[in-house]
Formats: C-alpha cells, sequence, structure tokens
C-alpha cells in the first residue's frame, strides 16, 4: 500500500463500525479517538493512555518542549505517525524506538533546526518521511541525515536549508556530503620530558616504538619507551654525548646503530649488537672533515644504509658516510666550505636526492648518480633558508622551508625544479615540519618568539590553513617535531632548544556527532 492511501485510511478511522468510543482512560484529554487512530491537539506533554493496539496517532499544535527518547513504547502497532506545526525543537536519539511497524512518520512544519544521528534507528519499515517546512540548519549536524538519503528504502520530503547563509533555501537532497568538513583534529598536552633537547627521532626496534632525543645540554643521547603499566613515556637507555647536536638511530635487524653527531670532540657511531646489550662506542667518525656538524640524515643508496652530516664550519665540508664492513666511513665530501645548516633526502623521479641549505647561498639539490652525488639545481629566490623538509601529497612533491627572518616558504616539485606556491610568515622559526597524521599533511612551523602554528593542508585548495597553535604549555624554541603511534594513539613529540620537550596527544573529533 502507498504511503498516500495509507494515510488517508488511517485517518478515516479503517474498519468496520463507524467511531470507537476509547474505554475509560484510553483517550486523553485534548484527544479525539476512533478505532485505530487518535488526533491530539494543544496538548502540555505527551498522552500516555492510548490504546496499545493504536495504529495512528497525530500530534497537532502541541506545546511539547521535546521529544525524549522510547516517547512511544507504550504504543508499538503504530503504522502512522504524525507530528505538525508543533512547538519543539529537539528530538532524542531514539525517540521512536519500538515502533517496529511504523511506516508514515512526518514530521513537517515543526521547529527542528537539526536531527539526531540515530533517530531512525530501528525503523525498517518506513516507506514514507516528511521533514519539509523546518528550519534546518545545514551544517555538519545534518550529515549523517544526507548520508542516510540514499541508503533507505522510503520516499523522503526533505525541504530547504535555513542557513547558514551560502546554503540558504538551497532543497537538502541537492547537497552533496562531500562537500562537508565535519572532521577537526586537536593536539592537547600529554607529557613533559625534562631537559631541552635539539632533535627527536622516532624508530621501531624488535617490534617496539622508542623514541631518542639529542640532549646538548644534559650530554646525551636518551632513550625513551613506553611504559605499559604507567601509560607514559619513560628513560629506556642514554649514551654520552656531549654538545649533541643530532642522534639518528638505524636498525638492522638486531643491531642498533646510533650516530651522534657532536660540535665538539668529534662524531661517533655507538652500536648495540643485540637487544641484550647496551649501546657502546664503536667509531669515531671523519673527524677532519665534521668540524661543527649541524644536522645528519639516513639514507639508503644502492641497497647500502648511508649517513650525510651537514657541517656548518668554513674548514669542514658536510661529509656522506656509507657502511663498509663493520663501520661506516666517509664516501663523498659535499659542498665544501658553504657552512652547511641542513640536509634532506628525498626521491626526484624515481632516484635519489639529496637538498642541502646553508648560510651562504640558496639551497642546492644533488642527484645520486654512478655511485656520487652530482649537483643538479639549486632552489631559486630561496635565500636565508636555515632547513628544509619534505612531503608527498597526491602525487607531488613539496618542500617546507624554514627561514628564521622573513617568511617560510612552501614549494612544489614541477619536474625540473621546485616552484614557490605558498608564504607564511616566520620571525624566529628554526622548524617548519610536515607531518602525515590519521590521514591529514600537516605542518607544524615553530617560533622563537610566539606560539607554534599548526597547519593543515586543504586537497581542494593544495595550500596550508591554520589549523590552531600549540600549547598550553608553549613551546620554547622548538627545534624538531616527531610522530609516534602506540597502540592506535598517537603522539607528538616537541623538542625545544630553551625548555623541556613536550609531548601531545592527537585527537580526532566528529563535528556531526
Amino acid at each position: 500500500m502507498g504511503g498516500a492511501a495509507l494515510l488517508l485510511l488511517l485517518l478515516a478511522g479503517a474498519g468496520a463500525g463507524g467511531p470507537w468510543r476509547a474505554p475509560k482512560g484510553k483517550c486523553p484529554p485534548s484527544c479525539s479517538c476512533s478505532k485505530d487512530s487518535a488526533l491530539c491537539e494543544g496538548s502540555p506533554e505527551l498522552p500516555r493512555t492510548f490504546s496499545p493496539t493504536l495504529l495512528s496517532l497525530s500530534l497537532v499544535r502541541t506545546r511539547l518542549p521535546q521529544l525524549k527518547a522510547g516517547s512511544f513504547l507504550k504504543v508499538p502497532s503504530l503504522h502512522l505517525l504524525l507530528f505538525t506545526s508543533n512547538s519543539f525543537s529537539v528530538i532524542e536519539d531514539d525517540a521512536f524506538a519500538g515502533l517496529s511497524h511504523l511506516q508514515y512518520l512526518s514530521l513537517a512544519n515543526n521547529h527542528l533546526a537539526a536531527l539526531p544521528r540515530f533517530l531512525f534507528r530501528g525503523l525498517e519499515t518506513l516507506t514514507h518521511v516528511d521533514l519539509r517546512g523546518n528550519p534546518f540548519q545545514c551544517d555538519c549536524r545534518i550529515l549523517w541525515l544526507l548520508q542516510w538519503l540514499p541508503t533507505v528504502n522510503a520516499s523522503v520530503g526533505t525541504g530547504a536549508c535555513a542557513g547558514p547563509t551560502a546554503l540558504a533555501h538551497m532543497q537538502l537532497r541537492h547537497l552533496d556530503p562531500k562537500t562537508f568538513k565535519c572532521r577537526a583534529i586537536e593536539l592537547s598536552w600529554f607529557q613533559t620530558v625534562r631537559e631541552s633537547a635539539l632533535g627527536v627521532e622516532p624508530f621501531s626496534y624488535q617490534g617496539e616504538p622508542r623514541i631518542i632525543l639529542a640532549q646538548p645540554f644534559a650530554g646525551r643521547c636518551l632513550i625513551l619507551a613506553w611504559d605499559y603499566s604507567l601509560q607514559r613515556f619513560r628513560a629506556e637507555e642514554e649514551l654520552a654525548a656531549p654538545s649533541v647536536v643530532s642522534c639518528k638511530p638505524l636498525v638492522l635487524g638486531a643491531r642498533l646503530f646510533v650516530l651522534a653527531a657532536r660540535l665538539w670532540g668529534g662524531s661517533q657511531l655507538w652500536e648495540r649488537p643485540s637487544p641484550d646489550l647496551r649501546l657502546a662506542l664503536t667509531q669515531a667518525l671523519a673527524p677532519r672533515r665534521l668540524l661543527r656538524p649541524n644536522d645528519a640524515e639516513l639514507l639508503w643508496l644502492d641497497g647500502q644504509p648511508c649517513f650525510v652530516v651537514a657541517d656548518a664550519s668554513k674548514a669542514g665540508s658536510t661529509t656522506l658516510l656509507c657502511r663498509d664492513g663493520p663501520g661506516f666511513y666517509p664516501r663523498q665530501s659535499l659542498h665544501a666550505w658553504h657552512r652547511d645548516t641542513d640536509a634532506e633526502a628525498l626521491e626526484l623521479d624515481g632516484r635519489p636526492h639529496l637538498l642541502l641549505a646553508s648560510a651562504s647561498q640558496r639551497p642546492v639539490l644533488f642527484q645520486w648518480s654512478g655511485g656520487r652525488f652530482e649537483r643538479r639545481t639549486d632552489i631559486p629566490e630561496a635565500e636565508d633558508v636555515y632547513a628544509t623538509r619534505h612531503f608527498q601529497a597526491g602525487g607531488d612533491v613539496f618542500l617546507c622551508l624554514t627561514r628564521y627572518i622573513g617568511d617560510s616558504m612552501v614549494m612544489r616539485w614541477d619536474g625540473s625544479m621546485f616552484r614557490l606556491l605558498q608564504q607564511l610568515p616566520s620571525r624566529g622559526a628554526h622548524v617548519f615540519q610536515p607531518l602525515f597524521i590519521a590521514g591529514d599533511q600537516l605542518a607544524i612551523l615553530g617560533s622563537d618568539f610566539a606560539f607554534s602554528q599548526v597547519f593543515r593542508l586543504e586537497p581542494d585548495k593544495g595550500l596550508l590553513e591554520p589549523l590552531q597553535e600549540l600549547g598550553p604549555p608553549a613551546l620554547v624554541a622548538p627545534r624538531a617535531f616527531a610522530q609516534v603511534i602506540l597502540s592506535g594513539r598517537r603522539f607528538l613529540f616537541a623538542a625545544c632548544f630553551k625548555g623541556p620537550t613536550q609531548i601531545y596527544q592527537h585527537h580526532e573529533i566528529d563535528l556531526s556527532a
């Protein structure tokens, strides 16, 4: 039977015998009843004394403030339920729970700006729903409704949006759920690690995540592990490294290597041969070339692990160290006399590349060819770049270029060079770190003079948009950020040069809930 036919039949009081006089107490005041139906008008509350075999109920111009969950559990036989021109503006989830035979539901011409997500849960027999005439606010609160419409086996009269202004008077059925941005993220403080740090690196060892901090003032590389009992990060091991600027881990099976790049005393390689042993010093690294290291990166070349250490002294040179037998030895000197401040390993056009930033010239891009790095190009209009980091999105390669004075920049690879895409004010910045967290491409711009800003890449625009400030507690001279995932929980580490390392936890917020 069609919805209209059912409506006419029930409203007419179907069944032989004409008008029905309800037993005493079964037809509430302000209601008129026939054999299978009831019409209530102007009632200040929902009547409670209907016959449990009632098929049709109409509520018109009632003064109900809201419809609560389980409001109709005492009339489970209803086939038709009408609400017309009522004053309520709130309906709770499961307001229609127990109506397993309901076919026709009309919520037309009320004061509803939104509907709860689970309003229609359990109503498997619906054939018609009328929602017209309500002042719906077409924001994240109605996203579930737009997603529900194509899945339900019923005709639905949806009506039009009353707001926001950009969508006013647009029919709900013409809205595209994909255009609604109803998922938000938040980074909230979780834990503080004492002592300042210049670098933070995540790694996995024996199936468990670890984090290593370069702590120059404490004179050590500190390894942190997760304490499952306390549900916090704890110190697991440390290695002595006075004036350390970078602690770079490398895991090869059961062996753990740590490169400790130090400003004074020479850079060193530490090794843990097996999980039951502690880290031990095994090698001094290129003492005549690495005079003032500023950064270290791990990269794989022709199937072999290598480290590149950026050297910021005039007499030293950035050096590529590759594994050869028991240790790591110089393979190539790069960019001598240029006082390099940062190295970034990346892949372009299917080949390894290396990007070096320096205090004396624009960043230079090198390409791996014939067993060595060859200069390919530099980055135009990118003077005074302190550090570079890259990320990939939508098949493109992007660069985040950090500038302490002036605007930091976002660039995109066009197949032959990096082109400027976006500039962001960044006075006092030493780090502009991209991170991919839970499906979102983020970038964090740290500052020595202001709050650190978190940006999110908007796929539609291809640009970074502000998301939130990090803090409290405020970060004091942040220098590096890293993500760690533990049992489905995501943490962000922020290493700070003039304050303690702060750990934040990542939360996802459903704005349509």
